[in-house]
């Protein structure tokens, strides 16, 4: 396919057709191109609503494309370097699924390193495969997880040679790569698939200087959520594969879970966007990565923060760093990170992507300007100058590593019970526990309930954190399973 055929949007121009026919609709969505719903129209203008439309045979069908959805899925596997993509429109939450559960059945083996989202181990859920943990390294001052070092995943592939997948994130949130392509290798000479979760990497595949994107290191699958870095609308997101994978059988997988009447606003924007990026990506995010860098240089400058990026490579557990991440420790002025999400929302009108213990993530991508980052870097010496205190008494460890005890699948849909997060401790639990973003799980079914994870929920709590995944919607008790 020549490059000139990516100015092409196959969705986005056969709605562009639609909206020009007039079509009277006896079908559904029953506000009927907004007519039957005023306010609708009021909030979303006709030109949205008009194109909510269902699939028919002018606009093909995402469960089974044969025209323009095939091209438009086409196009993106070209831009990505995919043997095939796929437009997702329940998140990267259903592309990461449905990775999972196209290579792994009930009693399968999966290594992974434990800092993954909560997606990845809600599909053990749904499968039954067992996971096999690599714990991450972990960056002791910044209380950060950061990637597998490559002898540690070479020795649970060597212990566990049965395994059929191994699951890296590329990068972490924080914008932390391992070593995908000697990962890759590894795996690929035991017979085992490489899934990677790029869900904060969609600008691998279009930036320079930046870490090595999966399809390029030669994972078998990866999940992509364009609605990040891409600039998709919230939702969207490709799920790419590899020339080792059957597509026909994925496609499978997906329709198992995803909607029938799938969104064309999802769709055209992943259409859309796809264009954008292989015409103007590159340039677009140099700019984000030099927007990044000139942020980091001022905000260091103020002192007490630190903005971390390339110095942190190690050759190792830290192989790469994503430039375009502005992630800053924030622990040395005395307030953890999510302390300063609260402080920049409520007071300067700033929202940030995250805080958590010790450090916030601000998000840059492709819609940022300097003199927003301006802003962001005067608010922060502000809060410097109005908040500082001393630091004594502070937790930052972002990872504990977990007592794994049975599978997800086995503990989740066990009898159990529920207790008082105090009295929980050495039991089993059979529910997630986590702060949102970025939503990695500090519990999840299955693994035994410690002091030190107590403490840190109830720590959590207190600094603010949103805290998620118990069926308790205050976070006082936890479900637990029931004792013989």
């Amino acid at each position: 396919m020549e490059m000139l055929s990516q100015k092409r949007a196959p969705i986005y121009e056969a709605l562009e057709r639609f909206r020009k026919m007039r079509i009277v609709p006896f079908d559904v969505p029953g506000h009927k191109h907004g007519r039957g719903n005023p306010e609708l129209v009021e909030l979303l203008g006709s030109k949205c609503v008009g194109i909510d439309v269902n699939s028919m045979k002018p606009l093909d069908n995402l469960c089974h494309p044969v025209s323009v959805i095939k091209e438009a899925e086409e196009l993106a596997a070209d831009a990505f370097g995919a043997a095939h993509a796929f437009l997702m429109v329940g998140g990267t939450t259903s592309a990461v699924q449905s990775m999972v559960l196209s290579c792994c059945k009930k009693g399968d083996k999966i290594i992974l390193p434990r800092n993954v989202h909560r997606s990845v181990i809600n599909a053990l859920v749904l499968c039954g495969a067992k996971p096999v943990y690599v714990n991450p390294d972990v960056d002791h001052h910044l209380g950060i997880s950061l990637g597998m070092k490559v002898s540690q995943v070479e020795k649970v592939i060597r212990e566990n040679p049965d395994a059929v997948a191994v699951f890296v994130n590329n990068p972490t949130y924080y914008g932390i790569c391992s070593d995908l392509r000697t990962i890759v290798k590894l795996a690929h000479e035991y017979n085992m698939l490489v899934l990677a979760d790029e869900a904060h990497g969609t600008h691998f595949y279009f930036g320079d200087g930046l870490p090595v994107s999966a399809m390029e290191a030669g994972a078998d699958m990866a999940s992509v959520s364009m609605h990040k870095s891409g600039g998709s609308l919230t939702q969207s997101s490709f799920l790419l594969t590899g020339p080792n994978v059957n597509a026909g059988y994925v496609r499978q997988i997906i329709n198992l879970t995803q909607t029938t009447s799938a969104s064309y606003l999802l769709l055209s924007s992943l259409d859309i966007s796809r264009r954008n990026l292989a015409l103007r990506g590159k340039e677009a995010f140099a700019k984000v990565a030099e927007l990044a860098e000139y942020a980091r240089k001022e905000i260091n400058q103020v002192g007490g923060y630190y903005a971390f990026a390339g110095e942190m490579k190690n050759g190792s557990s830290v192989f790469d760093f994503d430039t375009t991440k502005l992630s800053v420790h924030t622990l040395d002025i005395g307030l953890a990170g999510i302390e300063v999400y609260d402080i920049l929302r409520d007071e300067y009108d700033i929202q940030i992507e995250f805080g958590d213990l010790g450090n916030i993530l601000a998000y840059l991508s492709i819609g940022d300007r300097k003199q927003e980052v301006e802003r962001l870097v005067s608010a922060l010496a502000d809060i410097k100058r109005r908040y500082q205190k001393d630091k004594t008494g502070m937790l930052s460890q972002e990872y504990i590593p977990p007592k794994v005890v049975m599978t997800p699948q086995e503990s989740f849909y066990a009898e159990k019970e529920s207790l008082p997060l105090e009295e929980t401790r050495g039991r089993i639990c059979s529910e997630f526990v986590m702060c949102y973003p970025p939503g990695i799980p500090i519990l999840a079914p299955g693994e035994e309930i410690t002091d030190e994870i107590i403490d840190y929920i109830v720590y959590a709590k207190e600094k603010g954190c949103s805290m998620t995944g118990p069926e308790d919607e205050k976070i006082e008790r936890l479900n637990v399973l029931k004792e013989e």
